[in-house]
This record gives C-alpha cells, structure tokens and sequence, in this order.
C-alpha cells in the first residue's frame, strides 16, 4: 500500500462499541482508537468516517449527533446511511454509495485510498467495489467475519488483518 490519499473508517466494531447500535452519547472507544486516530492526523492523513445508522430512521438518533461525535473524534467528514437496510438504498453498505460520495465531494480517487473495517461483508465488500485497499480489524464482528461469517465474503481478500484500529495505522503507514 502506498501512503493514502484518505482513510474510511467504519465506526462501530472499529472504532469502539459492540458492533451493534450504541448512540452517540453513550458511545466509547476502543482504548487505542483513539491514538490511531491521533496518529493519523498527526500524519495528515485526511480522515472519513462512514458507517450505516438505519437507527437514525426509526428516529433512535440523528445525523446530526453522529456527525457531531465523529467532528469530536477529529474526522474531516463523516458519510452516514440513515436508511432501513431493506429499503434498498445505494449508501447502505455492502453498496459503495457512501465511498461514491465522498469521492465526488472530496475529489478523491477511490483506488488511492484505504477503507478499515470489522465486517467482512458490510465494509469489506464496499471497499472492493471500488477499488480502495481493504483493512479488517479483529475487534467488533471481526473475528466472526474471518471465521463463522467468512462464506458472506470468500470471494474477497483483506490486503490486512490487524488487531485492532492503532495496528491498522501503523500497518498502513509503515507499507507506504
């Protein structure tokens, strides 16, 4: 991998949480997510966070407090899918939407940047559809998606397996 026009980093089972639903306001990291986010704006490296909240439209939470916790978390801009996942949306991972459009906003060329995730079928998926190199974490669904749920995306590759956010951006640095 070479140094990263931008990175994608999905939220929860990445960045902290269960890998289920948590709102914004009781939401915590993981112990080093928050290093590895520091790290890697102190790399300048431009930071997306992108993740599917179908929470938001039951009216659980709104963009606005997931946008909010992600400007906290020093995200340059944060890509949400708001939508029921069987309403059949373009954002909603497995579907690239969310990556799309940043793309389109941030003038990005998607096959130079790096998407880091715990569900191999979800966030994997979306990275390969365009393109951008693929980091699976072993937090979260992790660990399921490499072993129980690994058939969902066999036809796909990581190009890393790391244990967790901070091992992910010292991988992804230290390739490029």
């Amino acid at each position: 991998m070479r140094r990263p026009q931008a990175v994608f980093v999905d939220r929860d089972g990445t960045i902290g949480g269960s890998g289920h639903f948590v709102h914004p306001r009781d939401f915590t990291p993981y112990p080093r997510s928050l290093e590895a986010l520091k790290t890697l704006r102190k790399w300048g490296i431009t930071m997306f966070a992108f993740t599917n909240q179908h929470r938001i439209c039951r009216g659980e939470a709104t963009v606005q407090e997931f946008r909010e916790e992600f400007r906290i978390l020093g995200f340059d801009d944060a890509f949400i899918c708001p939508h029921d996942p069987l309403d059949g949306c373009a954002c909603h991972k497995p579907h690239p939407g969310l990556l799309w459009q940043a793309a389109q906003k941030h003038h990005l060329d998607l096959t130079q940047c790096v998407v880091i995730g715990d569900v191999g079928a979800t966030d994997m998926l979306a990275a390969h559809a365009v393109g951008a190199a693929k980091v699976l974490v072993r937090t979260g669904w992790g660990e399921s998606s490499l072993g129980l749920y690994r058939h969902t995306w066999e036809a796909v590759q990581p190009d890393m397996v790391a244990m967790d956010l901070l091992e992910a951006v010292h991988g992804i640095m230290e390739s490029g």
